[in-house]
C-alpha cells in the first residue's frame, strides 16, 4: 500500500511514525512534512491547502491512501477531488467537514436532532451582536463560525473585552471565519476529547484523551491550538462510551447521511461534562492536535489498514485493534509570542532528547532544518515531548524530561499537564455522566 500523509505538525509526525511500522505500507510520503517526519519518510513540499497539487501527485505516484491530517485541506475540498480521481481518502468531504468547517451548520444540526449543546444565537452583524451581548451577563462565550486553528474562541467575563472580541472577528482577524459570529451559553464543568472512525454508515470508538487549551500554567492566558494533552482520562468509563457513541456519534452519522453528506473520517466531539450530564461544545473533522500524538502512543494495531477500511466504507471488516492500558503525556514546547506572534528562526538543539526509546520521543511540529543541519522554530507549536509509562504520573516524568533535554532557551511550556487526572478526587461532580 502507498500512503500519503497530508500535514506538517506533531499530529503528522505522530501519524507517520506509526503508518511506516505497517506490515502493508511499501511506500511512505508526507506533504509538505517536517524535518523530523523527513526522518520516517519521504516529503513532498506541497502546502496542505494546495488541493490541485496534492491531487496531481497522489496520482502520479499511484498513491492507494492519503490520510488526511488538518482541517484546512478538508474544508478546501481534498477529499471530494481525490474522490474523483479513484483515490481513498481518510478523511471527509468538503461538505462532511462543515461538521467542523461551520459552527452554525453543526448548530443547527444538533437542534434537528436532540444532540445536547450548548444553547446558542448566530449574528451577521457587528453591533446586533454588541447589542445581544449587553443584555446578558458574563461569562461570554464567543465563537468564529469558521476555522480558526482552535485560536477562534474567546471565554471572558469582561463586557468590554466581548465587545472587542465580536469587532475583532467581524473585523478580519481571522479573515472569512468571522463572517458569523456564535455566542454561547457558558457551560460549567471539565472537558473530554472523544474520537470514532467513522466509514460513512458504521462508527467505532478510538481513544478519549484531554486537552490543555490556555497557553500558561493554571489555564491562563489566551486559547491556543493546545499546549499538551493525556490519555486515557478516568472521565470516560465504558458507560460513557456507549452513551456517547449513541446519544452525539450515531446521530451525527444518521443525520449527514440524511443531508446527502455522508461522514467518513474521524469525527471528534469535543465534550463538556456538566452536571446535567455531557453537552457538546464542538465536533472536529480530524484528529485534533496534540490528542492525536497521546492516542497514536497507545495504538497497537495495523493503522494502515483500518483507516483504509474506513476510507472504503468497510469499517465492519476492518482489523482489530485497540490502545493499550498505558498512560501517555504530551507536552506542547511554543515559540515566545505564540499563538499570536510567535518568534521564528531560533535555534533548537535536541541531540540531548532522543535517549529514552518509546518509552519517550520527540516528535516535530513547527521546525525547518538549515543546509549546514542546525535545527530552527518555523512556527507557535514547535516540538512535542511524548512520555509513556504505566501510570499518567511516569508518563509525565518522561515527557518533562525531555523537554529539560531540550537545548531551546526562549521557547515555553506548560508545567501542569494533567493537573485534572493528577488532583482527581472520587465525589468529582464530572463523574455523574458515568
Amino acid at each position: 500500500m502507498r500512503v500519503m500523509v497530508v500535514g506538517s505538525g506533531g499530529r503528522e509526525h505522530a501519524l507517520a511514525k506509526v503508518l511506516k511500522d505497517s506490515p502493508k505500507v511499501s511506500f511512505l510520503v508526507v506533504a509538505p512534512g517536517n524535518p523530523g517526519i523527513g526522518t520516517l519518510a519521504a516529503l513532498a513540499p506541497i502546502a496542505s491547502d494546495d488541493v490541485a497539487s496534492l491531487v496531481n501527485y497522489a496520482v502520479a505516484e499511484h498513491i492507494d491512501l492519503v490520510v488526511v491530517g488538518p482541517e484546512v485541506a478538508l474544508a478546501a475540498g481534498l477529499a471530494d477531488n481525490l474522490q474523483q480521481a479513484g483515490i481513498a481518502c481518510f478523511g471527509p468531504t468538503q461538505g462532511a467537514a462543515q461538521l467542523e468547517s461551520s459552527k452554525a451548520f453543526t448548530k443547527a444540526l444538533c437542534q434537528a436532532n436532540d444532540i445536547p449543546s450548548a444553547a446558542y444565537t448566530i449574528f451577521e452583524d457587528k453591533d446586533k451582536a454588541v447589542a445581544y451581548l449587553r443584555t446578558r451577563s458574563g461569562p461570554f462565550v464567543i465563537k468564529a463560525d469558521g476555522l480558526a486553528a482552535g485560536k477562534g474562541v474567546v471565554i471572558t467575563t469582561d463586557l468590554q473585552e466581548a465587545e472587542q472580541t465580536i469587532a475583532d472577528l467581524f473585523g478580519g482577524r481571522f479573515g472569512g471565519a468571522g463572517s458569523q459570529v456564535v455566542i454561547e451559553e457558558h457551560m460549567v464543568g471539565e472537558e473530554v476529547s472523544f474520537f470514532a472512525l467513522c466509514d460513512g454508515k458504521t462508527s467505532r470508538y478510538f481513544g478519549s484523551a484531554q486537552d490543555h487549551k490556555r497557553a500558561y500554567d493554571g489555564e491562563k492566558g489566551p486559547n491556543t491550538g493546545g499546549m499538551g494533552a493525556y490519555s486515557p482520562t478516568s472521565l470516560v468509563t465504558p458507560v460513557f462510551v456507549d452513551d456517547i457513541m449513541e446519544r452525539f456519534i450515531d446521530p451525527t452519522l444518521r443525520a449527514m447521511n440524511t443531508l446527502g453528506m455522508p461522514f467518513c473520517g474521524v469525527l471528534y466531539a469535543g465534550l463538556m461534562l456538566t452536571p446535567q450530564g455531557p453537552k457538546l461544545v464542538e465536533y472536529n473533522a480530524r484528529f485534533g492536535d496534540p490528542e492525536c500524538q497521546a492516542l497514536l502512543a497507545r495504538f497497537e494495531g495495523d493503522l494502515a489498514s483500518v483507516l483504509m477500511a474506513c476510507a472504503r466504507g468497510e469499517l465492519d471488516q476492518a482489523p482489530t485493534f485497540h490502545l493499550n492500558d498505558q498512560s501517555a503525556a504530551v507536552v506542547v514546547l511554543a515559540a515566545q509570542g505564540y499563538p499570536d506572534h510567535p518568534q521564528t528562526g531560533s535555534s533548537i538543539g535536541e541531540e540531548a532528547a532522543n535517549q529514552w526509546g518509546e518509552q519517550g520521543y520527540v516528535l516535530h511540529a513547527g521546525t525547518t532544518r538549515d543546509g549546514d543541519g542546525t535545527l530552527r522554530a518555523a512556527g507557535g507549536r514547535v516540538l512535542n515531548a511524548v512520555g509513556t509509562g504505566a501510570t499518567l504520573q511516569k508518563a509525565l516524568e518522561t515527557a518533562y524530561e525531555i523537554v529539560d533535554a531540550i537545548d531551546w532557551p526562549i521557547g515555553f511550556y506548560r508545567r501542569d499537564i494533567g493537573w485534572r487526572e493528577l488532583n482527581r478526587k472520587s465525589d468529582n461532580p464530572a463523574l455523574l455522566t458515568s
